[in-house]
């Protein structure tokens, strides 16, 4: 595992680490390429199932990706793509035969999906079993039970990051800008059942910036560029940077001015190279999970 090496430098400044998601991901993604390799022995192959409605441009390369993946560590998956015009109720009958096919591990409908299509609908219609992106309203009512059960992938490759660099969060004063059922609404559960104190921050918060100085672990997920600088930030925090904000000259950045807290903060997640890279990694990791279940039951 990464190690969480930080340490007071011999002019008394605080190193930065460098929270490298795509070192840890690799890593991950080699263990996984093992653990496959076993349940194949076993009689098992994980397999995963992306629908995809439509042509949208950005969907086109995360379906991309994440088929690339599997097949890097042996599962076999499925690329199932349906037209723009296609009517929710195509749409939940594939779901629904997707669900009745026992070889089939995981399903995850790749959003967003058309107008005339209700992804609240759709998303109701996985089997919670299957559900490996964690958005079933049953497997969302597990995580805040702190039961076992599917999480989103994004806040489940957060909480990785942190405990490869044996951060732990426990006791520990937790903001996150951010309420999306994407990433910060699962992401808090996340955090309370690992018993960190938490607050959710989002647009209508007031006086945000009192608010993320007092956080010892800042997370920002809002989506927009460089929102929070040094003056936003707790010396010594641990800031996890979820943004992924393309600028006008084709730089990828984060919601963190990266330049601006390097020297306060005591590890922070880069971008790119941070969470993105353990998103998919989880997805991998969540069917994988499912799959070894199909080997209990025989």
């Amino acid at each position: 595992m990464l190690k969480w090496n930080n340490q007071i430098s011999d002019e008394g400044l605080l190193r930065l680490e460098l929270l490298d998601g795509r070192a840890l991901a690799n890593q991950l993604t080699d263990e996984q390429t093992l653990a496959v390799d076993l349940l194949k022995q076993q009689g098992v192959t994980p397999k995963l199932v992306v629908i995809m409605v439509g042509e949208d441009p950005a969907s086109a390369i995360y379906t991309r990706n994440k088929q690339k993946r599997a097949t890097k560590i042996g599962m076999a998956s499925v690329l199932k793509k349906m037209s723009a015009e296609t009517t929710e109720a195509e749409l939940l009958a594939v779901v629904e035969a997707y669900n009745q096919d026992q070889t089939v591990d995981g399903i995850l409908v790749q959003l967003p999906l058309p107008p005339q299509i209700n992804e609240d609908r759709v998303i109701q219609t996985i089997d919670p079993n299957k559900d490996v992106d964690g958005f079933s309203p049953v497997n969302i009512g597990k995580l805040w039970m702190n039961q076992p059960g599917l999480v989103a992938c994004t806040p489940q490759g957060v909480m990785a990051i942190l405990a490869a660099h044996k951060i732990n969060v426990a006791g520990k004063n937790v903001v996150i800008v951010g309420r999306s059922n994407i990433v910060g609404r699962p992401l808090a559960a996340l955090m309370l059942n690992a018993n960190a104190t938490v607050t959710i921050a989002h647009s209508r918060t007031k006086h945000l910036q009192d608010l993320t100085k007092t956080a010892d672990i800042l997370v920002a997920a809002v989506g927009v560029a460089h929102l929070f600088g040094a003056a936003d930030v707790k010396p010594g925090a641990v800031v996890i940077d979820v943004g992924m904000n393309r600028l006008d000259d084709g730089t990828v950045t984060g919601d963190v001015d990266f330049e601006a807290v390097q020297d306060q903060v005591s590890a922070i997640t880069p971008v790119p190279r941070g969470v993105g890279p353990m998103t998919i990694t989880m997805l991998m990791a969540q069917t994988i999970e499912i799959a070894k279940g199909r080997v209990k039951r025989g």
